[in-house]
């Protein structure tokens, strides 16, 4: 499975982004889909994941009510909106996707494949 995540960009505080996350290849499975993020100098960090039927969705507390993951399985999509960034929102942001699996999970290494990050930058 390759993932390609775009959407990243240079916005100002306040503005909204909605980053996309492709699956190609071997789509046929199940699989469960997470954002994550990495700032300069910190480890990388859990941000939402969902389930493969999109019923089901986590967030972590420092996004929750902020963003929203969803998906489109008929495009082999996931989103992740982002409302009201904040200077903090800087980093590097990565989807990834868990084979096989129904439920998502907060854990980097629950995860199989990663794709390669998209830059998002929230200026004061």
């Amino acid at each position: 499975v390759q993932l390609q995540a775009s959407g990243g960009g240079f916005v100002q505080s306040g503005d909204s982004l909605r980053l996309s996350c492709a699956a190609s290849g071997r789509t046929s499975s199940n699989y469960a889909m997470g954002w994550f993020r990495q700032a300069p100098g910190k480890e990388r960090e859990f941000l939402a994941t969902i389930n493969w039927s999109g019923g089901r969705t986590d967030y972590a507390d420092s996004v929750k009510g902020r963003f929203t993951i969803s998906r489109d399985n008929a495009r082999n999509t996931v989103y992740l909106r982002m409302n009201r960034l904040k200077p903090e929102d800087t980093a590097v942001y990565y989807c990834a996707a868990r084979l096989r699996a129904g439920l998502g999970s907060p854990y980097e290494a629950d995860y199989n494949y990663w794709g390669h990050g998209t830059q998002v930058t929230v200026s004061s």
